[in-house]
């Protein structure tokens, strides 16, 4: 901080990228309309002993998201558990009684959803470490309810009394916000794209230069082939997919109960639109080379690159859209009605509500409704800056590391939102229609294109040809006990039987080898038996292996005039539900947090 004259840090721990982004967003308008010398950081990349020796006079804030249950995202881990340590020790060699962070101010704001045990553990634990340490909290400490669907508002509600706060605490005088670019963006008139240092979609340079190597991780996918691929439901107007993703030579190793992040590219219809409304389509292969214009900025994608490259591999372009963002845009509105509606959305936030935030609309969408004419003022550098970097999406491994260890299963429903209206608006999943399209790709589609959707699934440079998907893999506390004759409760409706079906596979494989195998009940629901019953046969299979101990309850909501739920079979057999858990049973839930697992 003191090399580069900054007197704020806004650090994040981030998995989905949403953390991030808000940490940006902080740091921007600390800048702007305060004159913050601001710097956004990783939390994996700082050296946390040194905390003690944080200046008086400069500004520490903490935007953490809680991930799974009460667990750090990936890139907080080492933090977490460095602050949160029985014997922790800093630079100066004060111990935790010493309150050695006295010199260290700080805000803290917590992403996470209210359906979960461990709602906002994260920010909670660690505010509390942190003033157990001797460091002083400026305002309180902010949450954001996912869940509830809030976390927009909720943000937006705490910064504003938050930055009172700390423009008394630090003497900030606040000024008029006016845009000032983290990135420039160069037009490269001397390269093109088919330039063999231009990056059209890859990852790294070791992807660019066909050298890709691990380790494989949350930075770097390994490009593996999909060796199988099938439709589990039987009904034509909803789509389930059941795909093995080979990882053998990888090094990718999985437990049973982890999670499998692939990452997607978008839509070409959402791309097209994007380059339209921006007045950038007969650009779009134009190359472009981006650097930050503060040695603290980190660019969120490889350059040189081209501004659909950067579109299609690297930006959440159809992502939820904040009033903030809107709000920034105004400025750059075509004509001055633009503007003026631009800016009544980015302050009247039930306006807002129903004319963005109910119709799912992304921001290109926002744009196209707002003014059909080109918004070529727009610089391209606010859209990096203000749109999230396209994250990988994580799927519970519907396979069991025992039966298969270097196949991994994945059981993705193709998600679809139709919402009515005057101008209505179907939302389709970016990840599992790019899924759909392997899939139909690998059954003989030449030209795949589900739901009205094209998608480059060759890749950059066709680095992805014969269905092959970039991927990672993410290790979970949901597991199987250790002890397999210790009894198992599982409740997983519909797609959420996923992991079950890794936990049923395992303990079937392990009784066929002669293990001792406890009392292994899973409930699970759908809609019809005819249409949407997830893996039927498989489960008359594992019967045979487990014998009396596999259970299988069932509840269809649309079989007859009366809907059964998985919790009504849940009720039904609270005996028996009671019995394995006074035997030290564990309990597990996947599936609608928002509505069957809370109840």
């Amino acid at each position: 901080m003191e090399e580069s004259g900054k007197n704020a840090v806004v650090f994040y721990g981030s998995q989905t990228g949403t953390a991030e982004d808000y940490a940006s967003r902080i740091a921007k308008e600390g800048s702007s309309r305060f004159g913050l010398k601001t710097m956004v950081a990783d939390l994996e990349d700082y050296d946390y002993e040194n905390l003690d020796a944080f200046p008086q006079d400069k500004l520490a804030v903490f935007v953490l998201a809680t991930y799974g249950e009460g667990e750090p995202t990936d890139n907080a881990v080492d933090f977490y558990e460095f602050i949160m340590g029985d014997d922790i020790s800093f630079s100066g060699g004060g111990a935790a009684e010493d309150r050695p962070l006295a010199n260290l101010k700080y805000i803290a704001f917590g992403l996470g959803n209210n359906t979960y045990e461990h709602y906002q553990a994260l920010v909670r634990r660690v505010d509390a470490a942190l003033t157990k340490l001797g460091a002083e909290r400026i305002s309180a400490a902010g949450e954001g309810d996912d869940g509830a669907g809030t976390m927009e508002e909720d943000f937006l509600a705490w910064k504003e009394p938050m930055w009172t706060e700390l423009a008394a605490k630090m003497n900030l005088e606040e000024r008029e916000a006016v845009y000032e670019p983290t990135f420039g963006v160069t037009e490269r008139e001397d390269l093109s794209a088919d330039t063999n240092d231009v990056y059209v979609g890859e990852p790294n340079k070791n992807h660019l230069e066909g050298k890709s190597k691990g380790p494989y991780n949350s930075h770097n996918p390994y490009i593996a082939p999909i060796v199988e691929s099938r439709e589990v439901f039987t009904v034509k107007d909803r789509n389930c997919l059941h795909m093995e993703i080979d990882v053998s030579g990888s090094n990718l190793t999985y437990q049973t109960g982890d999670h499998i992040a692939v990452w997607p590219t978008n839509a070409g219809k959402e791309v097209d639109r994007f380059l339209n409304i921006l007045g950038l389509a007969d650009r779009r292969h134009m190359v472009i080379s981006v650097k930050g214009l503060d040695s603290t900025a980190r660019v969120p994608f490889p350059t040189p690159t081209t501004y659909d490259a950067a579109i299609r591999y690297h930006m959440e372009i159809c992502g939820p859209v904040s009033r903030q963002f809107v709000s920034a845009l105004a400025a750059f509105a075509p004509d001055a009605a633009s503007k003026d509606e631009m800016a009544r959305l980015g302050e009247d936030k039930d306006y807002f509500k129903e004319k963005v935030s109910n119709q799912y609309l992304n921001i290109a969408q926002v744009l196209e409704r707002v003014s059909e004419a080109k918004w070529a003022n727009i610089p391209f550098s606010i859209m990096i800056e203000s749109i999230q970097k396209l994250q990988p999406r994580y799927y519970s491994i519907s396979s069991s590391s025992l039966v298969q260890k270097s196949k991994i299963s994945i059981t993705a429903v193709v998600e679809e939102i139709r919402v009515p209206g005057s101008k209505p608006n179907v939302v389709k999943g970016v990840t599992t229609n790019y899924l759909l399209a392997l899939k139909q790709k690998q059954h003989g589609d030449e030209d795949p294109d589900p739901h009205g959707l094209t998608y480059a699934i060759t890749g950059p440079r066709n680095k992805y040809d014969g269905c092959h998907v970039p991927v990672h893999v993410r290790h979970s506390n949901f597991k199987l006990p250790s002890d397999p004759s210790k009894p198992i409760i599982m409740v997983g409706p519909g797609s959420g039987v996923a992991p079950f079906r890794g936990f049923v596979q395992e303990r079937a494989a392990q009784a066929k080898a002669g293990e001792k195998v406890g009392k292994t009940i899973l409930f699970y629901g759908c809609r019809k038996p005819s249409e949407d019953f997830l893996y039927r046969d498989e489960w008359e299979m594992y019967k045979k292996a487990l014998g009396e101990s596999f259970e299988l309850f069932t509840a269809f909501s649309r079989e007859t005039d009366t809907r059964v739920y998985v919790q009504q079979r849940l009720s039904e057999q609270a005996a028996l539900v009671d019995e394995l858990l006074q035997k030290k049973g564990n309990f597990y839930v996947c599936g609608d947090a928002s509505n069957m697992a809370r109840e």
